[in-house]
């Protein structure tokens, strides 16, 4: 039977590109691997089929050789041009291209050495007030951590001596066994993927390179942080196995609630109680402000209850940048309690003496409940 033209198993057009070459194959190759159509003859035959083209069509060369002379070019019986002796069914070159593609979290296995050795990344809650938000803030904080062993100075080996390559991966830190017409990579067991062995442990960290110390650390805050940020400090976390790269450390930051002041993104709100005296006549009024200062605020004549003010750039600072956000001040008129005789005295005077101008709203609310009945 006549072999298939190896563009057509592949559905590529003659003139296609290597690029749209190896994209053709990598689809193929995912609909009729064999993993995924167990006991399927049929896309067994036609993985092989597939793998087959790309393989002679991926090289230059064999291309060449392919466009001019067709499938006559491997099979050694045309004599014109390059024979291989035909495909053996070892396709694993080919393969290879895509084996990422079904085995990537265990084709490699492991990662590399680096990668294995790293320290953890490491979490610090912290929890600072609204004035410190405000400011920013410098404090030295101690973490509890894996730090470098100073009697290896990280190596693991006692008295600094140098660790072996390991005899079972050859310091690949991986082994590689076949199954079927694959090449499958595992991490070595015997070195753990480090592709060294310790042929004597130091005392003092029992060959990890690393103990159980904390670390002293001096942290700054920026001004203007919010609740929930997170600060990253790179290479400030755990110390890595063997002289591995150390982690990150990772400041979580938390701002205790205050007594006067609630905050919103860059925003503060603040809640001012006035007598109903002072919301009547007005006047001045002093409140505080998140700096540590006052300020004095002209309250408006007849002010009622929930009037709002609104003070620009008397916020918190937007982190990292240069401008704040605005104080909101709520006024909160109080009805005076615990009054004396000649206090009550004297408002139920004010209260014969008013009229429509003096209490409007309840003045029109009443006037409605009447027109109503």
């Amino acid at each position: 039977m006549a072999k298939k033209d190896y563009y057509d198993v592949l559905g590529v057009e003659k003139d296609c590109d290597d690029k749209s070459l190896k994209s053709a194959f990598r689809k193929l190759a995912k609909e009729y691997h064999p993993d995924h159509n167990a006991g399927n003859p049929e896309s067994e035959a036609k993985f092989k089929e597939i793998s087959e083209a790309y393989e002679r069509l991926k090289n230059p060369e064999s291309r060449a050789a392919y466009d001019r002379y067709g499938h006559a070019a491997f099979d050694g019986s045309g004599g014109r041009g390059p024979s291989s002796g035909g495909f053996d069914g070892n396709f694993s070159s080919a393969f290879s291209d895509i084996f990422n593609d079904f085995f990537g979290d265990f084709s490699s296995t492991s990662r590399s050495q680096e990668t294995s050795n790293r320290g953890s990344d490491l979490r610090y809650n912290m929890e600072i007030t609204l004035e410190d938000a405000y400011r920013g803030k410098s404090d030295t904080v101690n973490v509890p951590m894996n730090s470098v062993c100073t009697n290896c100075n990280g190596n693991g080996s006692e008295k600094g001596e140098a660790p072996i390559i390991c005899p079972n991966c050859q310091g690949s830190g991986k082994t590689r066994a076949s199954q079927g017409f694959f090449t499958i990579e595992r991490t070595c067991t015997s070195c753990q993927g480090r592709g060294q062995i310790i042929v004597n442990p130091c005392k003092s960290c029992s060959g990890e390179g690393r103990v159980k110390k904390p670390k002293k650390l001096n942290v700054n805050i920026p001004a203007g942080v919010e609740d929930g940020n997170r600060i990253r400090l790179s290479g400030q976390g755990e110390a890595g196995i063997r002289g591995g790269r150390t982690g990150d450390l990772y400041i979580f930051v938390s701002i205790k609630p205050h007594k006067l002041f609630q905050r919103d993104g860059s925003d503060l709100y603040l809640n001012i109680p006035v007598s109903m005296v002072k919301a009547t006549l007005g006047g001045q009024i002093d409140i505080p402000t998140i700096d540590g200062g006052k300020l004095s605020v002209s309250l408006p004549e007849g002010s009622q209850n929930n009037k709002r003010l609104r003070l620009r750039g008397k916020g918190m600072p937007v982190i990292r940048r240069s401008n704040f956000g605005d104080l909101h001040l709520q006024i909160t008129v109080e009805t005076p309690i615990n009054l004396t005789k000649k206090q009550k005295e004297l408002l139920a005077e004010f209260e014969k003496i008013s009229n429509e101008k003096t209490n409007p709203l309840s003045s029109s609310f009443f006037k409605k409940f009447k027109d109503f009945f």
